[in-house]
């Protein structure tokens, strides 16, 4: 679950279907003990049925990890007080060396975390854009870029549009689609 909708649809669903959870959060499920096979196979169920996966292995969890941090730090932070790269900030979270957290993130999602990390922020962009309640200067401090005109550089480069030319538009992705 890589977002707050999400996490609404898989409790809703784990109420309905009566499994005993504790908590939900991006990318994780917490239950009070361990569920039975049944309430197993009605997770699984309940994930696939949404778009979702349980992540049984080691890899899997380490990129499931990199995107719920990057999500956590773009959508759901203050991330412009962040004062460490995105590689200190993972490798810190993660427990991992960062040279290969990358790698196996680019070997399984067929991209870079950075570029992850910048269609994350792209999306964020849109989002404000959309609400037009702030700037593009006010939203490159939100999102910690160099300069508006960097984020409207990156902004065009991915879109392949001006932010103004998208406010006239306005079209985005889910970010669980990303």
């Amino acid at each position: 679950m890589v977002c707050n909708r999400c996490i609404k649809v898989i409790n809703d669903e784990l109420i309905k279907s009566k499994i005993d959870f504790a908590n939900i959060e991006l990318g994780v499920i917490t239950f009070n003990k361990i569920i039975s096979k049944n309430d197993k196979l009605k997770l699984v169920s309940i994930l696939e049925k949404e778009g979702f996966e349980l992540v049984y292995n080691r890899e899997t969890k380490i990129i499931n990890q990199v995107k719920v941090l990057v999500i956590k730090n773009i959508y759901h932070n203050e991330n412009n007080k962040m004062k460490q790269s995105y590689s200190n900030y993972l490798a810190e979270n993660i427990k991992i060396d960062y040279s290969i957290m990358s790698k196996l993130f680019s070997d399984i999602e067929g991209k870079t975390i950075e570029h992850y990390i910048i269609e994350q922020k792209i999306e964020r962009v849109k989002e404000l854009l959309i609400y037009n309640e702030l700037s593009i200067s006010q939203i490159s401090y939100e999102l910690n870029y160099s300069s508006p005109q960097h984020l409207s550089r990156q902004f065009k480069q991915i879109t392949g549009f001006t932010p103004s030319q998208f406010k006239s538009i306005r079209k985005r992705k889910k970010i669980d689609t990303i």
